[in-house]
């Protein structure tokens, strides 16, 4: 099994930390487990492992330290240090500021490319095929094939004036 921050040795240092019904596995070589601090007896933290060594400070800093406390449910940023997770969807409003660059680094995105409920799918898959029919239209319209760009303006229209009567 390989080291999951270098990705290069082996892993000799296997965690699991069990946050409620969570549990999170990671996966060190020596020299990362090391450099990450999991061999010192007072502890680590599972968010600055995950996230980078120092994102939590870089957190902190940014939103006023370790007791800022979320209004609603009272999670603070040490809460968030020790288990990497936020308490309540006001967490996201009231550590904002600190947790653009966290989530990037924890993500592969920030776009949803998941499932979507039945009800909206219909209205994204409208505003994809306009979207889409935009990019034709200029296209045709930058290369002067007006016959072609009429045709597109024409089904836009269409596509728009379908989407009204669908929603109305």
């Amino acid at each position: 099994m390989m080291c999951c921050i270098c990705k290069e040795k082996n892993a000799t240092v296997h965690l699991t930390q069990i946050a409620g019904e969570k549990m999170q596995k990671v996966d060190l070589c020596e020299e990362c487990a090391k450099t990450k601090g999991v061999n010192d007896q007072t502890g680590f933290s599972l968010a600055d492992l995950l996230l980078g060594l120092g994102a939590s400070q870089e957190l902190e800093q940014s939103v006023g330290g370790l007791d800022a406390k979320c209004p609603q449910c009272g999670f603070t940023q040490a809460d968030f240090k020790k288990s990497g997770r936020l308490g309540c969807s006001e967490c996201y409003v009231t550590f904002a500021e600190g947790l653009g660059g966290l989530l990037k680094s924890m993500h592969k995105g920030t776009k949803h490319v998941g499932k979507v409920p039945e009800n909206l799918r219909t209205k994204r898959d409208i505003t994809e095929l306009l979207s889409a029919l935009q990019k034709k239209l200029n296209k045709a319209i930058e290369s002067e094939n007006f016959e072609s760009a009429a045709q597109l303006r024409d089904e836009i229209k269409q596509v728009n004036a379908q989407f009204a009567a669908a929603t109305a």
